[in-house]
């Protein structure tokens, strides 16, 4: 009897622990099932459709300004320095007096070359009285065939004695005249290279000071090959279309990054590529009324070379960039689920990318919520979107405008 009733204890024991790991384990798998992800997780998001725009090509290229003439203002006789009639640092007009020279023994050159001019005028008037007077003896047989002939290239010998005491005399007023040193051309002038007092060498050509032309003035800058060729290819497929370089307006940019006023205009461009850089030359001129631009300083031209047509400009905060330049972007398929797509970038546009390869128009781009659905690829690999309107849509580009350099 008493082991009857051991026997029952045990089974409902066994019964009540059996049911009660029952009860823990639904419980358990209860939990679980609810912690289970049903599906991918759906991450709100603003998405906006990939179109063409209007993009304008605006370079920005580092160069010096240069004058478009100069002048170096050399002696061109020698002598001693006796005043300087400029000053310096002005602008002086073409023509204008800028140094005396010592004229004295210029002078006295001018009058020996002179007086040799009437000597060989006497010569030449007596020779050819000697030949007249010969030239009717000759025909009474009065003076010989030879005297004639003498008197005939005694005449010749004169005129080209005159000649050449005729060509002195003007070496020696022009050489005069350089005495008087004055302006080859209007512009600044620098500082006198020369004092008051010093020799001078017209054989030397010492330099007495230089003058620069700086209105208008020139700026000589600079691209590569590559940007050339890469336009010119894009000008030829028709994605780019060409702007006319004689009427395209080209910006001055300073180093503090404001703007000059006056607006330039391209006046040529190299015709070959230098070996060395890879790269060939333009110029612009712009007008300097106020002299701002000053010879070798530095500034970035900035000029329009075409009109993209065809230009993809995504938001910047929705590239994610990688290691080695490598850039991403989430796509959102016709499911609205998420494909993440490397894409090949440009240059900066404002708050915009334009892609250069990945992207066509018709794709559908996430501009926003772009951390979470990252974590939401990182933890299950897949990832689906609720659209929902921008926070802030950020304006694009205006169409076939140029970024502007800031004031």
């Amino acid at each position: 009897m008493k082991q009857n009733k051991m026997k029952k204890t045990f089974f409902l024991t066994a019964f009540a622990a059996f049911a009660g790991t029952l009860a823990f384990t639904g419980c358990d798998e209860k939990k679980a099932a609810e912690q289970a992800p049903k599906g991918p997780a759906e991450i709100a998001a603003a998405v906006e459709t990939v179109k063409y725009e209007e993009l304008k090509i605006v370079r920005e290229l580092p160069g010096r300004v240069d004058a478009v003439r100069l002048a170096d203002v050399s002696a061109r006789v020698t002598g001693i320095l006796l005043e300087r009639k400029f000053e310096e640092g002005a602008k002086v007009e073409k023509d204008q007096v800028l140094f005396q020279i010592d004229p004295a023994p210029l002078q006295a050159a001018r009058d020996a070359a002179a007086a040799q001019v009437e000597v060989a005028k006497a010569n030449l008037n007596g020779a050819q009285i000697t030949f007249n007077r010969f030239s009717e003896l000759i025909k009474t047989g009065g003076v010989s065939r030879q005297n004639y002939d003498d008197a005939m290239i005694a005449v010749d010998t004169a005129k080209a004695a005159l000649l050449a005491a005729e060509a002195q005399l003007k070496s020696a007023e022009i050489n005069l005249g350089y005495a008087t040193v004055t302006a080859p051309i209007s512009g600044i002038i620098g500082a006198a290279l020369v004092t008051e007092g010093g020799m001078v060498s017209g054989n030397a050509l010492t330099k007495m000071a230089v003058i620069q032309q700086m209105d208008p003035i020139n700026f000589d800058f600079t691209q590569s090959a590559t940007a050339l060729l890469e336009l010119r290819k894009a000008i030829a497929a028709g994605t780019v279309q060409k702007i006319d370089e004689e009427t395209v307006p080209v910006k001055l940019v300073f180093d503090d990054g404001s703007v000059y006023e006056h607006a330039g205009k391209l006046k040529f461009s190299e015709v070959s590529v230098d070996k060395s850089t890879g790269m060939y030359t333009l110029r612009a001129e712009f007008p300097n009324p106020d002299n701002l631009l000053l010879p070798g300083m530095f500034a970035r031209a900035v000029l329009e070379e075409g009109v993209d047509k065809q230009a993809i400009l995504v938001p910047q905060k929705a590239v994610s960039l990688g290691t080695a330049g490598k850039a991403t972007i989430f796509t959102i398929d016709e499911n609205d689920m998420v494909r993440p797509r490397p894409i090949q970038i440009g240059k900066m546009e404002g708050n915009f990318w334009t892609i250069k390869d990945g992207l066509k128009p018709g794709d559908r781009i996430a501009t926003e919520g772009l951390i979470s659905i990252g974590m939401a690829l990182a933890q299950s690999g897949k990832a689906g979107v609720k659209i929902v309107p921008p926070k802030a849509n950020a304006e694009a580009p205006a169409a076939a405008e140029p970024a502007e350099p800031q004031q």
